[in-house]
């Protein structure tokens, strides 16, 4: 290393996964990147972006709708994709319901629904390789999850049974039919996410920032009143200044009371949290305390 080179924390965090990136580019035949418009996959995006810039990304985006996401976020996906002229797959949740290869139960989320349409068009495009945003200061189960993780001919995750990686040695090695997931932000944090989207100036849905909005206050949670949820007998729609800390579906993803108008905002915000993202904001990951990992093992994110 030349003396007084040194690379800052953020500086490290982006070659780690600009090398992720290539390394994945170089190995397998069909990699793909979920991209469903939220921060980490908008920093994903743009990591990959510099990863082969001034080229095309040479493998295609792709989300997978469940139909309930906010406007704000569909438009920018879309606009996005539009902007760098990549290719954006959508696998949509509507089509599986349509087709009876999932059902839907009345008064439940589509969350978990997610995982048929997921590994359907994981298995119909034949992607071997499915860059994730997913990291591991977000929930438990995700904190298990290895760089490189192994995927079975079903899609099934084994949280015990994963490979080895040792310094950055990848291990990428699978048959006809079964698929490696690849987390280039596993090291990051929430906080070094919002300093990289201050830095490099990510754009991101307008939801991320502080605005007016109607809210329902749900089992200690703030939940936006629109389209897919409204208010129950006896719950009170009020307006009040929120921001999303984590995007999902409009019917189970909660915002938090906030006045951080910019990424600056944000962090100072970010750095004194004592509670997770999705532990704060997610309805969905409480339904129980292994709710994450099994879903995980059935193919889930």
């Amino acid at each position: 290393m030349r003396a007084g080179y040194e690379l800052s924390h953020l500086d490290a965090l982006e070659a780690e996964s600009v090398h992720i990136i290539r390394e994945v580019a170089a190995t397998f035949e069909r990699p793909v990147l979920l991209f469903s418009g939220g921060k980490d996959s908008a920093v994903m995006l743009e990591l990959a972006r510099r990863a082969f810039w001034p080229a095309p990304l040479p493998f295609p985006l792709m989300h997978i709708d469940t139909g309930r996401n906010f406007d704000e976020v569909i438009n920018f996906r879309d606009q996005t994709a539009e902007r760098l002229g990549a290719q954006l797959l959508v696998g949509r949740v509507q089509d599986d319901i349509d087709a009876g290869r999932v059902t839907e139960v009345a008064g439940e989320t589509r969350n978990r629904l997610q995982t048929a349409t997921l590994l359907r068009s994981i298995r119909e495009e034949r992607f071997d390789a499915v860059f994730g945003g997913a990291r591991r200061d977000e929930e438990k189960a995700r904190a298990k999850e290895r760089v490189f993780s192994f995927r079975d001919e079903f899609g099934a995750w084994d949280p015990r049974a994963q490979r080895p990686e040792v310094w950055s040695l990848y291990n990428g090695a699978h048959r006809k039919g079964e698929h490696i997931r690849v987390f280039p932000l596993s090291n990051w944090t929430e906080l070094d996410i919002w300093e990289y989207i201050d830095r490099a100036e990510v754009a991101l849905p307008s939801l991320y920032y502080a605005h007016r909005r109607k809210v329902i206050e749900r089992d200690g949670m703030l939940l936006a009143d629109n389209r897919f949820l409204t208010a129950q007998p006896g719950e009170k729609v009020f307006e009040t200044t929120v921001r999303f800390r984590t995007l999902g579906d409009a019917d189970c993803t909660g915002c938090v009371e906030s006045e951080a108008a910019n990424a600056t905002d944000v962090i100072a915000e970010t750095a004194v949290t004592r509670l997770t993202e999705r532990g704060a904001t997610r309805a969905d990951d409480r339904i129980s305390d292994s709710g994450m990992e099994d879903r995980k093992r059935e193919g889930y994110f």
